[in-house]
């Protein structure tokens, strides 16, 4: 996907560097997460941990929903998450979703992400997993990057993409980190997505298999703007650029992207 303290908990940052190059993400994380939410209970999601961006601008890719903070388009319920988008006109647009974020209630920097999910299928769907800079302090998209644990879209069927976005590697200028793998099932049953992410690497995992691997050159923040903190984001946006390349399919919606958990565990320091 792409975009464009107060009481709130921001996750602790190492207290030493690890050095660029040394790979430590075998056994870097605690084993217990210190962050998560289970969605173990009913309605809204907690708002001690979640918030949302609203509007329908496009968000930077043209898609045509309108994200709201209503129930109908974010439901927890039988111990899931639902992110629904729903066709109906709100706000001079034809579809409602909801996009989840943790921005100043949990922002991380460096560890390790796990989420259950499972996608909706459809021409049209564009569900994410994703992860965005809070601070934005080396500049605007893609200056500060964007993590991508998981996308989808609906008109390419159980294909899973991981990528990650920097100034000198996005996907306008078709230099963007990303690997692609078909998970038999992926809108049918849940499976889990994982990033694991150090001063060194950033890894991404299906069902605790290697896809993806983008290790930190040494060569500044153009290249791995990844040492600042980011947020979580679950989202499911309709149609754009890349979602809506092979048009809208109408009576697939109302469509859901179902999250069973999301668990964070801290790098550990020697």
């Amino acid at each position: 996907m792409l975009i464009f303290l107060s009481s709130a908990t921001t996750m602790d940052k190492p207290k030493k560097d690890i050095p660029t190059g040394k790979d430590t993400t075998v056994s870097a994380f605690e084993e217990t997460p210190s962050w998560s939410d289970e969605f173990n209970y009913a309605g809204l999601p907690d708002s001690t941990k979640w918030g949302y961006d609203i509007g329908g601008s496009g968000w930077g890719n043209n898609e045509l929903q309108y994200y709201t903070n209503e129930l109908r388009n974010a439901n927890v319920s039988d111990g899931t998450l639902k992110v629904t988008a729903i066709r109906e006109l709100v706000n001079g647009k034809n579809f409602s979703s909801a996009r989840l974020v943790t921005k100043y209630k949990a922002d991380f920097l460096y560890g390790r992400i796990e989420a259950s999910a499972k996608v909706p299928g459809g021409k049209g769907t564009w569900p994410a997993i994703w992860m965005l800079p809070t601070d934005w302090e080396y500049g605007g998209w893609p200056q500060s990057g964007e993590i991508d644990i998981m996308e989808h879209v609906g008109y390419d069927p159980d294909v899973i993409h991981i990528s990650t976005h920097s100034e000198a590697y996005y996907w306008r200028i078709n230099t963007q980190k990303t690997a692609v793998r078909k998970v038999e099932g992926a809108m049918s049953s849940f499976h889990k997505y994982r990033l694991d992410w150090t001063p060194a690497c950033i890894k991404g995992y299906i069902d605790d298999q290697l896809l993806f691997s983008f290790d930190n050159e040494g060569s500044g923040y153009k290249a791995w703007p990844f040492d600042k903190r980011f947020h979580i984001l679950l989202n499911l946006a309709v149609g754009g650029d890349w979602g809506g390349q092979q048009g809208i399919d109408e009576a697939a919606f109302p469509a859901s992207m179902e999250v069973d958990y999301v668990r964070y565990y801290k790098m550990k320091m020697e």
